[in-house]
């Protein structure tokens, strides 16, 4: 299903907060919960499980961990099994590498 709004909204507490999908860094799996890192390091904390969340997120969104979803349009480098985004160190697990690396391959000049 292509995604072609460019943000969504999340419940906090008892607000609707507007998320702009460039502005997210990664989502961090906690559990029962995600942490969403957005854009000068605001964290939202919300209450859906990993596979609810990358069914619905646009393509740039891409699983590179058991516990971690990162946005690839804010990527600044992927080095060996981590990436950077922002102060950010993520970790690549093995079992991901090779589908990231595959959706990279598509990206380059």
């Amino acid at each position: 299903m292509p995604h072609h709004r460019s943000y969504t909204f999340i419940k906090e507490n008892r607000k609707l907060i507007k998320l702009n999908f460039n502005d997210i860094l990664f989502i961090k799996g906690l559990g029962n919960y995600m942490e969403i890192i957005v854009k000068g390091n605001k964290r939202y904390i919300y209450y859906k499980t990993m596979k609810d969340l990358i069914d619905k997120l646009p393509d740039e969104f891409m699983r590179v961990h058991n516990s971690n979803i990162v946005n690839l349009s804010n990527v600044e480098y992927i080095e060996d099994n981590h990436l950077i985004i922002e102060d950010h160190k993520i970790v690549i697990a093995r079992s991901y590498k090779e589908c990231l690396l595959s959706s990279v391959d598509k990206l380059l000049l």
